[in-house]
């Protein structure tokens, strides 16, 4: 579908971007918590831990090309993509509670388990909402200013989820008690509460019924397995553009999955402190807050393809210098964290405002209706670098040898790490996110779409 409005209404726009409460919300804390739930409480092996999310990760893969494939036809046949969004939004809450509710002494394996099928579930639900969320600002604005408009104010409600959750995930846990039953159980009820609230207002951003839609005799056909993937295969072969963003996302996704996973880690052990987390998410988060709408301006000078490379680059160089922590760890920290939360804004708000372009790029090549479609796709790809940096911090923290530890119900440091364990958790923290970002530069310098190619298509 092409878009129906030229001109964005503000509340369009806040509708929107309150979308991103909830998606920031749910990006953000199991990727914080999740693995140390898994091993400094249940008692799960670190590799082990690790798989857990990497699996659930990988039905993410599966099953959003389906949902944009699904989403897509049902515009088609209902005018509207609303239904799926706010089915995901009323479902996920109860199952984000019951992924942090595994009772109290469950054996490590059985814990495992419960976690991996509950976290499935609520992944699915996301899904529903994310991936409809992702097409619809191909169908809200038509041109390459106006898109960016409304990605950087989602792009601040990200940034303000990414700091309320980050921040005050960590905080509940402590005020429930601590990394035990009761403190992950007040974190999920209010958290998830949170989540579902910003994905059901969000919902209604989609259009109720589309004048002019791509409806055609197969709308209401329900498409095999294999045509929902056919059709995203297509999407990336018929779009260049496409694969240079979606690859450059991914990576990107792979070194910030990374380290948003490794800061409970960075904190409890390099910083000898858990509350050191919600500093952590302070000190990234506050900058970007004011930074998000800088990049706006950026992109309209000099366009977004090139603040894009900005951004990464100026990410690369605080995430390296953050190897020094293997020497001397301290306060010093929060100063590049500062300025990767910076650089992250751009990170996250250009390229989601440059993806609309292609997609209305697409629409005019080779016909409309592959919104959902290409959603679905970047969705798979976001999950799959998300999920990929947990995989790698599980592997360099199982390579040197960090020991899982039961949690021992207070907010004190107990036990020890190997010295090698707290060098891989710097690593991890620094030098490998840092190199995955400096690799992205190299798909992101294959994309060719521009403000003059968009706003000729118009």
């Amino acid at each position: 579908m092409i878009a129906t409005e030229q001109r964005l209404t503000r509340a369009t726009v806040a509708r929107y971007a309150v979308g991103s409460l909830g998606t920031g919300g749910f990006a953000t804390l199991p990727g914080l918590v999740l693995v140390y739930y898994l091993t400094d409480t249940l008692g799960v092996a670190a590799i082990v831990g690790g798989a857990v999310v990497t699996v659930a990760k990988i039905w993410d893969v599966i099953i959003d090309p389906v949902i944009g494939a699904r989403s897509d036809r049902m515009l088609a046949s209902r005018g509207s993509r609303r239904p799926l969004m706010v089915l995901g939004a009323a479902t996920l809450p109860v199952l984000f509670v019951l992924t942090f509710t595994v009772p109290t002494g469950t054996p490590p394996a059985a814990a495992a388990v419960w976690v991996l099928l509950a976290f499935l579930l609520t992944a699915t639900a996301f899904s529903f909402f994310q991936v409809p969320y992702i097409a619809l600002p191909a169908e809200l604005a038509d041109r390459y200013d106006e898109r960016t408009r409304l990605l950087t104010w989602r792009v601040v409600v990200l940034t303000f989820a990414i700091l309320l959750f980050g921040a005050g995930g960590p905080a509940l846990r402590q005020l429930g008690g601590g990394s035990g039953f009761s403190g992950y159980l007040l974190m999920a009820v209010v958290a998830g509460a949170v989540i579902g609230a910003g994905m059901l207002v969000s919902a209604f951003a989609a259009p109720r019924r589309v004048s002019g839609g791509e409806a055609s005799p197969a709308a209401g056909i329900i498409p095999t397995l294999r045509e929902n993937y056919a059709a995203g295969v297509r999407a990336l072969r018929d779009s260049r553009p496409f694969r240079a963003l979606l690859l450059t996302f991914l990576l990107q996704g792979v070194a910030t999955g990374m380290m948003l996973a490794a800061a409970d880690y960075v904190a409890t052990w390099v910083l000898r402190s858990e509350d050191a987390v919600t500093l952590l998410f302070i000190a990234l988060i506050a900058p970007a807050l004011v930074v998000t709408p800088v990049w706006g301006v950026v992109a309209r000078r000099i366009g977004k393809e090139r603040g894009f490379r900005i951004a990464t680059s100026l990410f690369g160089a605080a995430a390296l210098s953050m190897l020094g922590l293997a020497w001397a760890p301290g306060a010093w920290l929060y100063l590049p964290v500062a300025v990767a939360g910076a650089a992250y804004a751009g990170m996250q708000s250009l390229p989601m405002a440059m993806l609309p372009d292609v997609i209305s790029s697409d629409a005019r090549r080779n016909g409309p209706g592959r919104a959902g479609t290409f959603g679905g796709m970047w969705t798979a790809g976001e999950t799959t670098g998300m999920a990929l940096g947990a995989t790698v911090l599980a592997i360099v923290l199982g390579v040197s040898g960090y020991v899982a530890r039961m949690a021992a119900g207070s907010p004190a440091v107990t036990g020890t790490q190997p010295p090698s364990a707290v060098v891989g958790i710097v690593l991890s923290f620094s030098v490998v996110p840092a190199a995955i970002v400096v690799a992205s530069l190299l798909p992101l310098s294959r994309y060719r779409l521009g403000r003059k190619d968009v706003d000729e298509l118009v």
